[in-house]
């Protein structure tokens, strides 16, 4: 039996791809994939210090490496960045299923505010509401052409608790892989 493609999650930071495809990997029995996570693994390092020691075309280009690693039926949960890096966009449409998992700006910003140390992008706008909402708001509306080439979209904003989870897991199934 042939395995099914990678199925690329792509979005903005806190838009729930981790969440969702940690998730999907358990009910579905495949390897899940998060390349942040996978990064620090292989390089001793947070995110946010590669960035502050090395730049973010480092991670760029480290996070482009381990994306191309991707075995069929992974459940890839890919950084907000990834598909913007060289030809990633192109790559993950041809090599696998692409889903654009969305969530409104608010739970975003909600979410963001869970994690302070975690994404050098927005972690010093943390304390400044206004600020924070404007940042998101204008790197969303610069990202979203290229998140919009995706094969699919999928709503990401009832990822709060086990039950929105499963419930959310399901619909994926039914939705976009039956």
């Amino acid at each position: 039996m042939t395995q099914p493609p990678p199925i690329f999650l792509i979005g903005f930071m806190a838009s729930g791809k981790s969440t969702l495809g940690r998730a999907l990997a358990a009910r579905l029995g495949r390897r899940f994939v998060d390349l942040d996570r996978q990064i620090e693994d292989r390089t001793a390092m947070t995110v946010a210090e590669i960035f502050a020691t090395h730049g973010q075309e480092h991670f760029r280009r480290l996070e482009s490496e381990l994306l191309r690693t991707a075995a069929p039926g992974d459940i890839v949960a890919c950084g907000g960045g990834t598909p913007l890096a060289g030809d990633n966009m192109q790559w993950m449409l041809d090599n696998g299923l692409t889903v654009w998992i969305q969530a409104g700006i608010p739970r975003t910003i909600e979410r963001l505010k869970l994690t302070p140390g975690v994404r050098p992008l927005v972690d010093k706008l943390l304390d400044s509401p206004d600020q924070l909402r404007q940042y998101v708001a204008e790197l969303l509306s610069q990202r979203s052409p290229v998140y919009s080439r995706a094969h699919k979209t999928f709503d990401g904003e009832r990822l709060e608790n086990s039950q929105q989870i499963d419930q959310s897991v399901s619909t994926f199934i039914t939705t976009l892989l039956q």
